[in-house]
């Protein structure tokens, strides 16, 4: 699993060098039927495919290379239980041209979540798995903005049986299924350059590619449920994030690349913890972690820019690393980290803007170790933005 992040992390490090001066290539956004080739819980004498969709998001790229987000969902019945799986993987995807054909290879890695009783005969199992995807695949167009896409690959998950729904501690799963093969086919829109739906920004000299410099702070106020059980800690980060308008725009957004270093990273859990997070110790008492987080690569969209108040989306993913194991005693000391965040930024100068936002911020250790508590803080952020390059609005 650890090879298989890195190939994929050294794919997405490579998009950053993208540049706002020269034309993109357009976005692809495809969707279609997927088809797994075998069950979660698909053991010998009882092993069944299973149907489901996928959908994708390709960025603009740069040397044909580009960062891609992948929503896949399989669902059926198989050995007496109701599976309902779904994946959220990104990566890079590198093309090639041949004649009109479009071949590209990918590499994507993240997360996949279950229903909680998913296992052998409705046995419980774990809520979620790190999952890696290798595969490649052929668009043929049938116009000038939409291709036929037949896409494969091999995945690979990690999922284990439970003690029961009420005590997720894993147990010993080395018969489940870990290596699977997939077969995808559908339509892919590739919105073109100019078009009324996606726009690239007026080419601008070097030295006038609008960026920012977001000095930032995040403090947790409660928590969720999405990909992860527990329940007990928080989260207080601060730092900077770097801000650099590079995809022109799309349903009508600033389409940014995001870069974040969190150097402030504070977390406070349980004293004692079982495996699965939650507290061993009465009366609840807490101790403090340290640590360090980068995400190197993310997404902000901005509607309204050069106005007065400027809404936004943001995504980013990365890692966080804490000095003792966080979330349980028994999990890991580094995590994989996703952010996503919407508010407005308002301006103060014309150089200042304030933000203020309210954001989901996960992080797990995707099961490199058997216990994965992970956490889904739901957080409120605020940041002051200092703009480096010039505006392109002078309103």
């Amino acid at each position: 699993m650890r090879s298989s992040f890195l190939l994929a992390f050294a794919l997405i490090a490579w998009f950053p060098a993208a540049d706002a001066q020269t034309a993109p290539p357009p976005y692809q956004i495809a969707g279609g039927y997927s088809y797994l080739s075998n069950s979660f819980n698909g053991v010998a004498g009882h092993q069944s495919g299973l149907g489901g969709w996928d959908a994708s998001v390709a960025f603009p790229g740069w040397h044909n290379l580009r960062v891609k987000m992948d929503f896949t969902s399989y669902s059926g019945t198989n050995y007496g239980a109701q599976e309902k799986g779904y994946l959220i993987l990104g990566g890079g995807q590198y093309e090639h041209k041949i004649a009109r054909e479009n071949l590209f290879v990918e590499a994507m890695f993240g997360e996949l979540g279950m229903n909680h009783v998913w296992g052998p005969s409705g046995s419980a199992g774990e809520k979620a798995s790190f999952s890696t995807f290798f595969g490649g695949g052929l668009d043929t167009p049938i116009d000038r903005h939409v291709s036929i896409r037949v896409e494969g690959g091999y995945r690979y998950e990690n999922l284990a049986l439970a003690l029961s729904p009420t005590n997720p501690t894993p147990i010993n799963s080395s018969f489940l299924p870990k290596n699977f093969a997939s077969l995808s086919t559908g339509l892919v829109w590739t919105p073109r350059l100019g078009s009324a739906s996606f726009r690239q920004a007026p080419a601008l000299p070097r030295s006038r590619v609008e960026s920012e410099l977001q000095f930032e702070g995040l403090n947790s106020f409660g928590h969720i449920r999405i990909f992860a059980d527990s329940w007990y800690s928080y989260l207080h980060v601060a730092g900077l994030e770097y801000d650099r308008h590079s995809w022109g725009q799309f349903i009508g957004a600033r389409m940014d690349y995001v870069a974040e270093v969190l150097p402030v990273s504070i977390f406070r859990q349980p004293s004692g913890t079982t495996v699965w997070g939650n507290p061993s110790i009465s009366p609840l008492t807490f101790t403090t972690l340290y640590g360090l987080g980068i995400s190197p690569i993310g997404l902000r969209m901005m509607w309204r820019d050069g106005r007065a108040w400027k809404p936004y989306y943001l995504i980013k993913g990365g890692l966080i690393a804490f000095n003792k194991k966080a979330t349980s005693q028994d999990a890991a000391y580094l995590n994989f980290s996703l952010q996503q965040s919407v508010g407005v930024q308002f301006r103060l100068t014309n150089r200042w803007d304030i933000r203020a936002g309210i954001e989901h911020f996960h992080f797990s250790d995707a099961f490199i170790v058997p216990s994965n508590p992970g956490i889904d803080e739901m957080m409120y952020t605020g940041s002051l933005s200092y703009q480096i390059g010039k505006k392109q609005n002078a309103e």
